[in-house]
């Protein structure tokens, strides 16, 4: 079925399913090889803009960030780029579904989180091989 088909019978696009908006800006962080193409079209498809990357200096509305067990420290990762966020933004942190190579266990994402100052809101199945755990700074610091 292609997504025209399916969205015309009430399915959502991925990026829906993210609550992404048109016209929102959107840094991804943390791409490799094994990140998730459809995702990242629908992304684009829907906000009407290229995802920009982590070299990107100016304020986003949401940060993408791909992660997998061994690409360093989680809390450090999500301290640099919560920097870039703007006043109510948000981080969606794809990793990689329980089963697959780089899996981040659900208490370590929860634990990283918190000590970086963030709340986590949901989780979904981002992708085929991909969870998404969305993060917010609380509404007390925003």
């Amino acid at each position: 079925m292609s997504a025209t088909a399916g969205q015309a019978q009430g399915e959502r696009s991925l990026a829906e399913r993210l609550g992404l908006k048109p016209g929102q800006v959107v840094q991804e962080v943390g791409w490799e090889e094994d990140a998730d193409d459809d995702l990242r079209d629908s992304i684009e498809e829907l906000t009407g803009n290229e995802l920009v990357d982590e070299d990107f200096e100016d304020v986003v509305d949401v940060v993408l960030l791909w992660w997998r067990d061994g690409d360093g420290d989680l809390f450090d990762a999500l301290s640099g780029v919560v920097t870039n966020l703007s006043d109510g933004g948000q981080i969606w942190l794809l990793t990689p579904k329980a089963g697959r190579d780089g899996h981040v266990e659900p208490s370590d994402i929860g634990e990283d989180a918190t000590t970086a100052g963030l709340s986590q809101t949901s989780s979904i199945s981002a992708a085929p091989d991909w969870s998404g755990t969305r993060l917010v700074t609380p509404k007390a610091r925003r």
